[in-house]
Formats: structure tokens, C-alpha cells, sequence
């Protein structure tokens, strides 16, 4: 409740309150079906918080709602005691709760990562990435489900407190523990956080999406404040291991109608995957993708993978699959994550690499969670630290 009313008192918007949604269109994502929400604690502590939860469950009248207020989000129990079950009945099972936690100075070792602040309206994803690597972060492991955090004043305003205390330019990332948008039909959440971004003078906002959702940003007063940035892999790729996502013809033409409307675009290709004729495969993506795209920042990434998550992924694809038939088994990174190996990972980059600057030879690119040997290697050395999710 302070953090609330902190958060009202922040500043006077033009466009928007820095508060809950209020009386827009409620709409079902396509790629969300839920059997089952929980109302965990802090969820009906306010009547705007009611308005929001009561207008989201009415989307799903199948579903059962169960009432647990005085339990944190992370601690239900989803009565599977097997991973891969747990893992499937979370994606189809919708958390509210409050998040105190949700804006974080992210803690990466043994990479380049650059470490940025990132913050969670929400909680995981509804979509069915075979690769998915959050699926083997300890806060998803125990509990799979998606979750919409309804404290979003609260997270604004200690983005503010925290912009301001920096005081310079200061990328905040929706994306590091989530998908940045897909949650967004049913939350209306851009139409107050991109507001907020294009009036604040140090935060901007960096999205991760796989998502096609677009309607409501494009509709909004960004300023140039929201850089959205999109998931893409060559569409054989997302035919094979990805599920229920939407298609690559679905973002490629978000991506176009964001960028007309002034958005600053990028992309992250990621994990890139050696299917057989990958070379061939990705180079022709490429040319798609930055022909008709007028992309800012391409970010490169291969397979980065947490034991758990290997896991899960071989229990949907067999251990013989294209990603674990060519992850690196001599030893685990120094972050912790399981990869290609170093060669395989150059092979790949110095080869994107050369077809993008084919194309557009002024393009900026980079590499995610990779050793600086690495980016040496494929001739980034410079770039290190200007990756997917800092300014």
C-alpha cells in the first residue's frame, strides 16, 4: 500500500497514471489456455487490484479459482511431485500476486554479460519452447506457472527511485525472467509503462517478446523511451522447437508495424541451433529478416542451458536431439550453463555475422552470455557490453 501510493504521487503524466489499468478491453491471448488461477497473497488488497483480477478471471469462466491470500505466489502446490508434469500444469495454470523483489541488478559471472537492472511485472511464460531455459532457474524448477504481479505502482516507483539515484540513461529489462509481452492482452500493462518510460528523463525500457500482440503500443506516445526487442529463429527452427508460440510471419510483421510507428527495433536470434543445412537455413532467414526489418542491434546467441532445463528439454525431444547431440560434454562454463563448444560457436556467429554485414554492413551486433574469447574470435571484441538488454 506505501508503494502505491508512492508510486501515484511520482508525477503528473500527460498520457497516463502511474497506477492499474483501468477500463480498457480485456482480451484472451491465443497462446494462453488456463484450467486453473490462484489469488495469492497481496492480490485483493486493493479495490483496483480486485478490479483488475476479477476482469481477468471473467476471461476464463472454465477455469477453477482458488483463493490462498495468505500465501506467498512461489510457494503453491501444484500436487506433482514429477518435474515434466509440474512443468506442464504450470504452463496452464495463472498466478496473481504481489512481487517486492521485482526490480533487480542482474549477477552474471563467468560471461561478458554487462549485468543490467531488470524488473517482472510478471512471471514466466505461456509459451512452449522445447529449449526453454528458464525452465531451469530455481524460481521456475519449484514453481512453473505464470504469474501477473498486480503491485505494478510499487515496481515504478522503485524504478524510479533507482533511475534517479543513478541519474543518467539507464536501461530497465522486461525479459530476463519472462515474456515481456505476452501477458499483455490481459493486462493492458503497456499502457502504463510505456507512458512512464517515455516521461521519465535517466529510465528506458528494453522488451524481450516473442509475442504478436502489438495493438496497444501502437497506439502509444513512446518518445523513443521503449526499445523493443523480439525472439526470432528461422521459421524450420520454431517449427521444431518451439510450441504454441506465434509464427515467424506473425512477428516479423509486429516487428514491421512497431518500427513504422517509431519504435526502436532488435532482434536476438537465439538459441541458434545446427539443423541440418543450418548454414543455408539461417543465411536465407537473415536475408529476410534484415531486408524487411530495419533492425538496430542483432544479437547472437547459442545454446545456454542450466541442468534442469536440459532435463525437461530431453524429456519432450529425446536425448539424440540437434541441441544436446552437439552440447559441449567435456565441461560446464564457468557461469554454470552447458554450450555448444567454442568451436562449434564461432563456426556459427563468424558465419551470421558475415551474411548481416552482406546485407547491412553497418548493422550493429552482438553476442549474449558469451567469453571474451569468443567475441575475439568472430571480430566483436569491441562490441563487448553493448548487447540485447543495456542501451
Amino acid at each position: 500500500m506505501v508503494e502505491d501510493d508512492a508510486a501515484q504521487r511520482l508525477m503528473n503524466f500527460s498520457d497516463s497514471r502511474c497506477s492499474l489499468p483501468a477500463e480498457y478491453e480485456v482480451i484472451r491471448p491465443r497462446h494462453f489456455e488456463v484450467e486453473r488461477i490462484y489469488l495469492t497473497r497481496g492480490t485483493l488488497a486493493t479495490p483496483e487490484r480486485r478490479r483488475l483480477v476479477e476482469e481477468i478471471c471473467n476471461l476464463y469462466p472454465e477455469a477453477e479459482i482458488v483463493e490462498c491470500l495468505d500465501m506467498p505466489h512461489n510457494r503453491i502446490d501444484f500436487g506433482k511431485s514429477d518435474p515434466a508434469a509440474l512443468h506442464t500444469a504450470g504452463k496452464r495454470t495463472l498466478v496473481f500476486g504481489e512481487l517486492r523483489t521485482a526490480v533487480r541488478f542482474s549477477e552474471e559471472r563467468g560471461n561478458t554479460c554487462p549485468n543490467y537492472w531488470h524488473f517482472s511485472p510478471y512471471g514466466f511464460c505461456p509459451y512452449g519452447c522445447k529449449y526453454c531455459y528458464l525452465a531451469g532457474t530455481r524460481g521456475v524448477w519449484y514453481s512453473p506457472s505464470v504469474k501477473i504481479y498486480v503491485n505494478l505502482p510499487g515496481i515504478l516507483a522503485k524504478i524510479d527511485r533507482i533511475a534517479n539515484r543513478v541519474a543518467k540513461l539507464t536501461a530497465f529489462y522486461l525479459g530476463k525472467l519472462q515474456d515481456g509481452l505476452a501477458p499483455d492482452p490481459l493486462t493492458a500493462y503497456s499502457t502504463i509503462l510505456v507512458p512512464f518510460f517515455a516521461c521519465h528523463d535517466f529510465a528506458r525500457q528494453v522488451i524481450l517478446t516473442k509475442s504478436n500482440c502489438v495493438d496497444r503500443l501502437l497506439k502509444l506516445d513512446h518518445r523513443g523511451h521503449t526499445i523493443l526487442s523480439w525472439s526470432v529463429n528461422p521459421p524450420e527452427v520454431v517449427s521444431q522447437f518451439e510450441e504454441n508460440v506465434p509464427t515467424m510471419d506473425e512477428r516479423l510483421d509486429a516487428m514491421r508495424r512497431c518500427a513504422e510507428r517509431g519504435y526502436p527495433i532488435r532482434a536476438v536470434l537465439m538459441p541458434s541451433i545446427p539443423v541440418r543445412n543450418w548454414k543455408e537455413t539461417y543465411a536465407d532467414f537473415l536475408r529476410r529478416l534484415l531486408v524487411s526489418i530495419p533492425i538496430r542491434r542483432l544479437t547472437l546467441g547459442g545454446i545456454c542451458i542450466y541442468k534442469g532445463a536440459r532435463w525437461l528439454m530431453e524429456q519432450k525431444l529425446g536425448p539424440e536431439n540437434e541441441i544436446s547431440l552437439h552440447i559441449d560434454e567435456g565441461s560446464t562454463a564457468a557461469d554454470g550453463r552447458m554450450r555448444y563448444s567454442p568451436r562449434l560457436r564461432i563456426e556459427m556467429y563468424a558465419h551470421m555475422i558475415r551474411v548481416a554485414r552482406e546485407i547491412r554492413p553497418q548493422i550493429e551486433l552482438a553476442l549474449c552470455l558469451e567469453e571474451a574469447d569468443v567475441w575475439k574470435a568472430v571480430g566483436l571484441e569491441e562490441n563487448i557490453g553493448r548487447c540485447n538488454c543495456v542501451l
